[in-house]
């Protein structure tokens, strides 16, 4: 698991590469809430995350619950087919309130 910040004048974009998972649940809310501290605004892009669970689905609810609590918009973009299928399982697509493009092919 890997987490990217790029902060220009308090814009954040957000990467995250890898697992997000009960294994790296820990350390993955420490890093994204230690980087929401510094920004007014954020992107998150998930398109390299390669497996989630319901620990890495709660730190996706997590992290707009914080950002909506301090009034700074947070948006996921480049869901990775791996985060699309688990909102389709759980049928989350649209409650994040970010733009879900899921292929039913």
């Amino acid at each position: 698991m890997n987490v990217n910040v790029a902060n220009e004048d308090g814009y954040c974009r957000i990467g995250i590469a890898g697992e997000m998972t009960i294994y790296t649940a820990a350390q993955l809310k420490e890093s994204l809430l230690s980087a929401m501290a510094d920004c007014a605004e954020l992107e998150m892009n998930l398109g390299q995350v390669s497996e989630i669970d319901t620990a890495g689905l709660q730190l996706l609810a997590l992290a707009k619950r914080e950002a909506a609590d301090k009034n700074k918009p947070l948006h996921f973009v480049a869901h990775s087919q791996a985060v699309l299928d688990m909102l389709d399982l759980c049928n989350l697509e649209g409650a994040f309130g970010d733009p879900v493009v899921i292929s039913r092919g």
